[in-house]
């Protein structure tokens, strides 16, 4: 039965009761889904909202924590920031735009199954790892699904004048068994070359050239502006396309906004070091528009290349039909993958290197950027037959920098891969550390798939 009393003694002593789960004065949180019991704790998903008292600036999040099985009351830990967000148009437009709200979660398998309200009008349903999302509440961090190679950083900055002040972004390609590791280097006067490393097993250096594969070759990409500013051919991606290996890079002369270049060399002629072989790059993004990060497919779909870049802050596509580009230009860009606001990608997402093939549909790295500046690694895949088609994005990053090396450099805080092989089961990736050297890191292709939910 109701009684009166108890309930106006416990609302006089309501701080020996409550459960703060905002992290600022002008954050509110709300009670989602009924708590469901685990082995560590009780899971309680929850609505966590920013800036709640500020008309329209409020940002809606999905986040959970873990309360103690025989003392609910203490908490055990909880999400850093939230693991879903209003992203898709049914998340963002509806009665009450920007809204993702849970009201139910279920345990299917491994999988923890959140039921939400999107933007009140459609109720949705998204899924991740359930020991994932606990295992990275309890560590307190995020749980990296990459290790790092012995040896760390594997290449960095050496008495080469083309080289000696960085070495970083490199993208990969692994042909007949050995891996072929194009990388950003930069001199004294911050021009841009690619230089070349070679490994067979894919996490040792073998052997390191002593001049550059590829330098600047256009105006767009020659340094027209300060003699000691930035300029020349930046950060590879690499795809092989039967006997051809299709090299994107952004080139910047100074002065004018970075744009997409691409070049192409044959494979045997890429194997036998015939760098002059190099077709003369063309410029495939539109003039004056900030476009980086992009690369092509490695298969046609549906009789048609597809093309990923960046623009602005966010991943798209186009569908073309000529690589020569004597009659194309990516302007259509189809908007594939977005930051999101409040979560560990939220200012600005690109791809890192040209997506795998597997049988779940096409695996692309991707980096993103946290409000304060972090560059981490995530995946996200993309359906076989639609590669603009969203099939599963991670959660949390899968590898972020933490190392001295990815902390400390001409831009901190940064890891930031240009390439990946794949061998087996075996996922070997390349990245840029801090802006300023070379690290290789490995993971399991059954647990990054499973971390994309699948």
């Amino acid at each position: 039965l109701f009684d009166k009393t108890f309930w106006s003694e416990w609302y006089q002593e309501l701080d020996k009761h409550a459960l703060v789960l905002t992290r600022d004065d002008s954050d509110h949180a709300e009670v989602g889904a009924t708590p469901i019991k685990t082995d560590k704790g009780w899971l309680m998903v929850y609505s966590h909202i920013k800036k709640y008292y500020t008309e329209h600036e409020k940002i809606f999040g999905i986040e959970a924590v873990l309360l103690d099985l025989d003392d609910p009351k203490k908490v055990l830990a909880r999400t850093r920031y939230p693991f879903i967000v209003p992203e898709e148009v049914f998340d963002r437009y509806g009665y009450v735009k920007e809204v993702t709200f849970p009201t139910g979660v279920l345990v299917n398998g491994d999988m923890l199954e959140v039921y939400y309200g999107a933007s009140d009008t459609t109720t949705c349903r998204a899924m991740l790892p359930l020991e994932d999302l606990i295992n990275t509440m309890l560590e307190g961090d995020e749980p990296e699904l990459f290790v790092r190679v012995d040896g760390n950083p594997v290449l960095e900055p050496n008495s080469n004048k083309w080289e000696n002040r960085d070495v970083f972004n490199p993208a990969a390609v692994d042909i007949d068994g050995v891996v072929y590791i194009v990388y950003r280097a930069m001199s004294m006067d911050n021009t841009s070359v690619f230089g070349l490393a070679v490994s067979r097993d894919g996490k040792k250096i073998d052997e390191r050239l002593p001049e550059p594969i590829y330098v600047p070759r256009i105006d767009y990409e020659k340094k027209l502006g300060d003699p000691n500013g930035n300029s020349g051919c930046e950060d590879p991606r690499i795809t092989r396309i039967g006997d051809l290996l299709y090299m994107c890079y952004t080139a910047y002369n100074g002065i004018q906004v970075p744009r997409i270049a691409m070049t192409h060399i044959s494979v045997q002629d890429f194997v036998a070091r015939k760098w002059d072989a190099w077709s003369m790059p063309v410029l495939i993004s539109p003039e004056g528009l900030d476009d980086k990060d992009g690369c092509l497919l490695s298969e046609k779909v549906n009789g048609h290349y597809f093309f990923i870049h960046r623009l602005t802050h966010h991943i798209c596509g186009d569908f073309i039909d000529d690589l020569a580009f004597e009659t194309n230009e990516l302007d259509r860009c189809i908007e594939m993958v977005y930051p999101r606001p409040g979560m560990w990608d939220g200012l600005k997402v690109g791809i890192s290197g040209p997506p795998h093939l597997t049988e779940h549909g096409w695996l692309l790295f991707y980096h993103g950027v946290s409000e304060d500046k972090f560059y981490r690694v995530g995946a996200v895949l993309f359906d076989k037959d639609d590669p603009s088609y969203i099939k599963g994005r991670t959660a949390y990053p899968i590898f972020g920098p933490k190392m001295e090396y990815e902390q400390v450099g001409e831009i901190g805080r940064v890891v930031f891969p240009c390439g990946s092989v794949i061998r087996g089961d075996e996922v070997v990736m390349y990245y840029g550390g801090a802006d300023r050297v070379v690290g290789i890191a490995t993971a399991s292709l059954k647990d990054v798939m499973r971390s994309v939910g699948i």
